[in-house]
């Protein structure tokens, strides 16, 4: 199958409010730039459906839908709703589209678990809202994709499934809905300490999770120790029928609410190499706070997947659509390098590899009998 893009224009005028970190466009400028690049052409692309109602019960409350529909009709919440499903507060406020975006970012991954009964390749870079829990928002998700593609994909009788994060937070909710599932592997390489300060090196999520928490500062070089001596190994091993790969651009150097110093390049040679390990592959989007940086990113992550070459230097129509880009708020709005303009490839973050990296690597290893 040829890879296929799956977006929407909904995420083009929606945001979280003026100065919620989700204020910044973000799937929009992946669309914008892969089409200015030759790298979408409508065949490929599919626009999402929002998910039912019916469809996200299978795995959230039936109390919760009903509460983010009614928030998103009323524009506001009461204080017993805000306390039990923890709707209206800074990290979850009411906006606009409360239901509608979030349903469709759903759909969008429900659809791409249907696509993948037959081998494949699915981009859904609005996905990956991987805190959402199944009855009360969490760390900016409302519903939770990851686990309701996963669902859809086990609903096709794809049993075997190996899900990676390399968001730069740990992905509390799908550990919530798959944890100790034994035909699911749960890989997460997040930043230690950062909130919500869960999956613990001694985490197994009840036999069937890797929980690697990585110092602050990791390079290109730790990541890349991570993919050849954990991930690519860990994964081959286990032998899925689909992966899952959770591709959070909170994790480069530039990004404002985490402190990890990775190049786009990391991400990118993640995704080449889980590509080819399974005869389905979806990616979903994530974390990412910098507009210029999560788009370039999660754009080259689309090229990755269909053998584009990066080009060294975009075009001017792709350079029109970076230079169009605000970041109201923040001082990196108003010190925007050059390069983030001209080009997708950040410049090697590279350094020593961490002996602690090396050690934690170690001791998750050590835990390879338990997938065979």
């Amino acid at each position: 199958m040829t890879p296929r893009f799956i977006g929407s224009e909904i995420y083009r005028t929606s945001s979280y409010g003026r100065w919620h970190p989700l204020r910044v466009p973000r799937v929009s400028t992946v669309m914008d730039l892969s089409r200015a690049l030759g790298w979408l052409p409508a065949a490929q692309f599919i626009a999402s459906p929002r998910a039912k109602p019916a469809a996200l019960i299978n795995w959230h409350d039936p109390a919760y839908v009903e509460a983010l529909q009614r928030a998103e009709a009323n524009q506001s919440v009461t204080a017993e709703e805000t306390a039990r499903f923890h709707l209206g507060t800074v990290s979850n406020p009411v906006f606009p589209e409360i239901f509608r975006r979030p349903a469709t970012a759903a759909g969008g991954s429900i659809l791409a678990g249907e696509l993948l009964r037959q081998p494949g390749m699915i981009y859904n870079p609005a996905g990956g809202t991987h805190h959402g829990m199944p009855g009360r928002a969490n760390g900016f998700c409302y519903l939770n994709d990851p686990v309701l593609a996963m669902l859809s994909l086990r609903a096709q009788g794809i049993r075997r499934i190996a899900y990676v994060d390399i968001d730069a937070h740990h992905p509390d909710g799908v550990e919530t809905g798959f944890g100790g599932d034994p035909d699911l592997l749960m890989i997460s390489v997040h930043e230690e300490g950062l909130w919500p300060r869960t999956g613990l090196l001694s985490d197994d999520a009840g036999g069937n999770a890797l929980n690697l928490p990585v110092p602050r500062g990791l390079n290109d070089r730790d990541m890349a120790l991570i993919r050849e001596d954990l991930i690519l190994p860990q994964v081959t091993a286990f032998r899925p029928e689909a992966i899952v790969l959770q591709c959070g651009a909170d994790a480069v150097e530039e990004d404002p609410l985490a402190h990890l110093s990775l190049s786009n390049r990391a991400h990118w040679a993640i995704v080449a190499g889980l590509m080819r390990v399974a005869p389905r592959f979806l990616a979903l989007g994530g974390g990412g706070y910098n507009p210029w940086t999560v788009g370039r990113l999660w754009t080259g992550v689309w090229g990755v997947m269909n053998g584009h070459d990066i080009p060294e230097r975009l075009p001017p129509e792709a350079q029109s659509v970076l230079r169009a880009l605000t970041f109201p708020g923040n001082r990196q709005g108003r010190n925007t390098p050059e390069h983030w303009f001209s080009t997708l490839k950040d410049a090697p973050r590279e350094g020593p590899v961490s002996d602690q990296v090396r050690a934690r690597v170690r001791t998750l290893n050590a835990r390879t009998a338990i997938w065979v």
